[in-house]
């Protein structure tokens, strides 16, 4: 019978040991996915039509015996707390999402005291016991409430268990526990009511007290039989965890006196391959599953993949490997649970309840939203395809909308459909219609996911699984009316989400099979691929979540991680009896969040290698490029040229030649492709923004003064005028964003003592005795280069900030908002000045000079800077300084020097046979 399958073993005993009495057999598996796959055995073992056995999970098993409804996780936290509620005095009560975090474990311990059969008043008195002991030197008279009121908690523990049972059982609900308890009690009577009927248990390793009775009482009584699937290898050594429950089993049961035990089998030490691989993090276990599947389906084109199971140590794993699987898997099922925590659709309700919290919140009576919070939902994948807000977004971005109140919001988005009425519906009305909301929300983003597409599928079950804890919460909260407030609510359904997992079944007999641990007991496969091989991940660690200590719980005969290291052990070890190809896989990194060192299974098998096994280890690392980065380097096409050329003729600013200096890529995204910066929502005033405002403010006080003489005067009325200006600039070019709080009301502050100082020095200038007539604000000049070495002539264009007459001088000033040193913008030699960006203040002052030269009617020029952040310097004008002698009057010879230097840059920036080549900064 080697490497027959243990559920083929199964079929042949029913056909041949229970075949005159099939209908009146009913075969107990640990879970309900095995079903299927004994019923296909059944079918192959038989070529005529006969009736299938009744095959069911031990837990319905269960469940039939004691005749009571099981209840899930968040139904059970609710009946809980109504019992919490009428025992506990109304002083001392908490609220449900404080009283939440504590009731999940201890309902965790109720349910293993029940499975367990054991007596509940002594355990929890124990714990009490404990705790008095822990503060046992404490004086009387030290005792404080809180201390009072941690005791008087231990104290109350057998009474919530007593009145929560007796609760429970007058609804005839239950948790699995007590559904497990009552069903011990009423074993005999069941087992008389079922004279007739035989039962198969198959496939069991671990089991509680409850099972291990109910299952006894049966054999006992002639009306059933247990099938294990025990290998000898872990068997008949006494250290082996795999063989741990049971070794127990054969030694403690009465019925192993006299009569043998079926099965133990010898699969594990035939021929196996397995591959231990390790890689770096969890997305590079992934990829290498994904490639194991690609080489599999290479080498066997004729055989499909129903042999073949991938099982996930870690469910986070799941999403990754999806994407990483190649297109050659036609069908596929995922049988697994996968936590509330990483799916889409939660993700997007905790941004919806993050969002109305906050709109509640706002101190004004009004329901205005924060922009990131909206961004934020809008640009989420199941909303942003189907919501119709692109030009929303678009509006909220360039208009620098930090707060939006809801009217404003509809009024923007005037197009608005059904989906986006309801993300942004007012959440002011009590917690079941916000509920309800949420659930119309969810199923409108179901009716918007195809079944055609395998994403949008899986899209759809996420969706489900939420859309079944909303609709849950409105029926709990329908009679649970006393808590009623939207962060209670958002509490409440962080706690339940918790217990809420998205079940993934697909069609289990067809193609590769995806699954958890748990979903691979007593099925067999000639091909495993196992991730996650890690300590802490498989096995999954010491942590236990109890109130029951590890000593009590040994003395008590409870389970510990000890037991729960076996289970795993057992599940591992089965997964590999009678598999012919092994691939365990792992994490490599020791450092970050999904790090760990290699499994001990990994050594245990290298310490215990079976003759016919043959173990290989690999590394797989990433491959890494021989250089960590290659500066982009683009030709310049025929189209390239024709966009210079296109600019030549419309003009090169001298801001576009720095540009190119900076970083020639950075140059032909910005004037070659025409590349703008994404629209971004401003939400601190930007340097660049606070420039403009200084710059905008500047002009328009100084306007009504081109053309004349500035006076004392003048000056003092414009610095009467700024806080208004500045106000008025603000709002021109920072739109709708907040001005008058936090950081940006200390922009606004610092662009008004700008633009003052700047008067300030200007009026003491005057006061001075200089001659100061503003001739230009703001105006753009152009001079055109004609040289003989230039493909064809080029236009240089720009915007001069101020050009002024200042005692005889013609002065172009160009404003800075950053700081500028009088060493930017003084040159020492001509040669290289294109190929410094430090020279990228006198490329630009230079640039405005040659512009402006042939309007200055012969008079000297300087060009220069003035720099808000250093104007105790005033201005400081380009100057030449050669040895000892410093030259800012700007010259013909400075003139001339200048425009070859400009002439070798135009002509590498339209040289055809120049790539533009990135600078790595």
């Amino acid at each position: 019978m080697t490497n027959t399958s243990f559920l083929d073993k199964i079929a042949t005993v029913i056909i041949t040991e229970y075949q005159k009495i099939v209908t009146d057999i009913i075969v107990v598996l640990p879970n309900k996915r095995a079903k299927i796959f004994l019923v296909e055995a059944l079918k192959k073992q038989t070529s005529e039509n006969i009736f299938s056995p009744e095959i069911i999970s031990i837990e319905d098993f269960v469940q039939s015996i004691a005749e009571i409804r099981t209840i899930d996780p968040i139904e059970l936290l609710f009946e809980f707390y109504e019992v919490y509620q009428s025992i506990t005095d109304k002083k001392n009560q908490q609220s449900f999402e404080l009283f939440a975090n504590w009731a999940k474990t201890l309902l965790q311990d109720f349910n293993e005291i029940d499975r367990y059969l054991l007596d509940s008043n002594h355990v929890l008195s124990y714990l009490k016991d404990i705790e008095d002991i822990k503060k046992w030197g404490i004086e009387v008279e030290n005792k404080t409430q809180l201390l009072e009121n941690y005791i008087d908690f231990w104290k109350l523990l057998p009474k919530y268990y007593e009145s929560l049972y007796e609760h429970l059982l007058k609804k005839g609900i239950g948790h699995q526990g007590l559904i497990y308890r009552e069903a011990v009690k009423n074993v005999n009577t069941f087992s008389k009511s079922i004279q007739g009927k035989q039962f198969v248990f198959a496939g069991f390793n671990a089991l509680n007290a409850s099972e291990e009775k109910i299952i006894q009482n049966l054999i006992t009584s002639n009306q059933a039989k247990i099938y294990w699937d025990a290998d000898q290898t872990f068997l008949n050594d006494p250290y082996h965890d795999a063989g741990l429950f049971v070794r127990r089993f054969k030694e403690s049961w009465k019925h192993y006196n006299s009569h043998p035990f079926e099965w133990i089998v010898d699969d594990f030490s035939a021929t196996k391959n397995i591959q231990v691989i390790g890689t770096p993090k969890t997305i590079g276990q992934a990829k290498i599953a994904g490639s194991i599947i690609e080489k599999i389906n290479i080498e066997n084109s004729t055989t499909t993949l129903d042999k073949v199971a991938i099982v996930l140590g870690e469910e986070n794993l799941l999403i990754p490997l999806l994407y990483s699987l190649p297109n050659t898997v036609g069908a596929l099922n995922i049988t697994m649970g996968y936590s509330s925590k990483n799916n889409p659709a939660q993700i997007l309700i905790a941004k919806l309840f993050k969002m109305h919290t906050n709109a509640l919140s706002r101190s004004n009576s009004s329901y205005v939203f924060y922009y990131k919070d909206v961004l934020d939902i809008l640009t989420h994948p199941l909303i942003e395809p189907y919501a119709n807000t692109s030009a929303l977004v678009g509006i909220i971005n360039k208009n620098n909308y930090t707060f939006i109140s809801h009217h404003k919001l509809l009024e923007l988005n005037n197009n608005s459909n059904d989906l986006f009425l309801l993300v942004f519906q007012k959440w002011e009305t009590g917690s079941i219609v916000v509920l309800e909301i949420i659930s119309s929300l969810l199923l409108k983003v179901k009716n918007n996911l195809s079944n055609e597409n395998e994403e949008e599928k899986i899209a759809k079950t996420f969706v489900y699984a939420i859309f079944k804890v909303i609709n849950k919460l409105i029926n709990y909260y329908s009679k649970h009316t006393e808590i009623d407030t939207i962060d209670t609510l958002y509490a409440i359904y962080k706690q339940v989400i918790d217990l809420a997992e998205v079940s993934f079944e697909g069609e289990p007999l067809n193609g590769l099979q995806i699954m958890g641990v748990l979903e691979s007991r007593v099925l067999d496969f000639e091909t495993v691929i196992i991730t996650s091989m890690n300590e802490g991940k498989f096995p999954a660690g010491k942590s236990q979540n109890s109130f029951i200590p590890y000593d009590v719980k040994r003395e008590l005969g409870l389970p510990t991680f000890k037991e729960k290291d076996a289970i795993y052990t057992y599940h591992f070890y089965h997964l590999l009896q009678r598999a012919k190809n092994i691939y365990l896989l792992y994490n490599t990194e020791s450092e970050g969040l999904d790090a760990g060192e290699k499994s001990r299974f990994i050594t245990q098998l290298e310490v215990e290698k079976q003759p016919k096994h043959t173990i290989t280890h690999e590394i797989y690392n990433a491959v890494l490029p021989d250089t960590a980065y290659s500066p982009m380097v683009i030709p310049k096409s025929e189209k390239v040229m024709d966009r210079l050329k296109e600019i030549a003729e419309k003009g090169f600013s001298p801001s576009a030649l720095t540009s190119y200096i900076r970083n020639p890529i950075q140059f032909y995204f910005q004037k070659i492709l025409r590349i703008s910066e994404v629209e971004e929502v401003e939400e601190n005033i930007a340097l660049n923004t606070l420039g403009t405002i200084i710059h905008e403010t500047l002009r328009v006080l100084y306007e009504p003064l081109v053309g004349k003489f500035i006076s004392e005067i003048d000056i003092q009325n414009c610095i009467k005028q700024i806080d208004f200006e500045v106000l008025v600039q603000f709002k021109l070019v920072y739109k709708e964003g907040e001005i008058k709080k936090g950081r940006n009301l200390l922009a606004f502050e610092v662009a008004k003592r700008n633009v003052f100082n700047f008067l300030k020095v200007e009026l003491e200038s005057i006061k001075n005795g200089d001659a100061i007539k503003i001739l230009e604000l703001e105006k753009t000049f152009e001079r055109r280069v004609e040289h003989p070495s230039l493909p064809f002539p080029v236009l240089i264009k720009g915007n001069v900030d101020r050009i002024e007459e200042r005692n005889g001088i013609i002065r172009i000033i160009d404003y800075k908002t950053g700081k500028v040193e009088k060493a930017n913008v003084t040159l020492k030699s001509w040669r290289g000045l294109k190929d410094d960006i430090k020279n990228d203040k006198i490329i630009q002052v230079l640039a405005y000079a040659y512009m402006y030269e042939e309007n200055a009617n012969g008079k000297p020029i300087e060009a220069g800077i003035i720099s808000f952040k250093n104007l105790k310097s005033g201005f400081l004008p380009f100057n030449f300084k050669e040895e000892k002698e410093s030259i800012a009057i700007i010259n013909n010879e400075i003139q001339s020097n200048y425009l070859e230097q400009i002439v070798l840059l135009l002509n590498e920036i339209l040289d055809v046979t120049i790539p533009f080549e990135e600078k790595i900064l």
